[in-house]
């Protein structure tokens, strides 16, 4: 099994609960690494890649333990990406430690509407200098919010408000509000404004990939019947 940081912190979510965690579709036997119905599983098909930028994505509580979670794929295409688990009164100390590296320009992405007005709003990513880390707050709409708002830690650097020209083909729940984007389509899109074409290619294709693989495996979604078939060379 290929880890990453995203299933080891999965791993730790587990270990403390106190309950099983059922998310929707729980009865489905699933392959415990990609998280899809066995029969779609896509671990044989991964092809991990590097590049320049980094990822820090700071998860609300359940959003690791979702099989719908995408933030998951950037983990799987870029094995250095970081992951770890939010809290408002003790924020974890090797993130703080990872975000406030000098090595890297740690970006928090969100939309610039949501800054105090004076912070620094940045809307393409760096070319130069250190390599970009973008954080990314990884949960619901509402829960992401949340930590943008509650996060002080954040502040002290610069948001990246990036634009997505195109529309989200991303149908597994239902988007907060027009023009929004999953993690990994945001992620995608980051990595091509900041010059890793390659990388960036390869997470929408995966996320392609995995979109196709978890649809198969609920044919009464209305976005399975309105799907096109996934092409031959993925």
């Amino acid at each position: 099994m290929l880890e990453n940081a995203v299933l080891r912190l999965r791993a730790q979510r587990l270990a403390r609960a106190t309950r099983p965690f059922l998310a929707r579709g729980n009865r489905v036997l699933r392959c415990q690494r990609c998280l899809l119905p066995q029969k779609n599983c896509l671990c044989a098909l991964l092809q991990p890649t590097t590049a320049r930028s980094r990822f820090c994505l700071v998860m609300f509580d359940t959003e690791p333990m979702k099989p719908s979670n995408t933030g998951r794929l950037i983990a799987d295409i870029l094995p250095d990406t970081l992951a770890f688990g939010w809290s408002r009164t003790e924020p974890d100390a090797a993130m703080l430690a990872a975000v406030q590296s000098q090595d890297v320009q740690p970006l928090v992405v969100f939309p610039a509407s949501y800054a105090d007005s004076g912070r620094e709003v940045m809307t393409a990513p760096p070319q130069q200098g250190k390599p970009p880390l973008f954080i990314m707050l990884d949960g619901t709409w509402t829960e992401a919010r949340k930590m943008f708002r509650k996060s002080p830690w954040l502040d002290a650097f610069p948001v990246m408000s990036l634009t997505v020209a195109t529309p989200s083909r991303y149908t597994l729940r239902e988007a907060h509000g027009v023009g929004q984007h999953c993690t990994a389509e945001v992620a995608a899109t980051l990595l091509e404004q900041a010059g890793d074409t390659a990388a960036g290619a390869a997470l929408r294709q995966h996320f392609e990939r995995f979109r196709h693989a978890y649809l198969a495996g609920k044919p009464h979604h209305a976005a399975y019947r309105q799907d096109a078939p996934c092409p031959d060379d993925f």
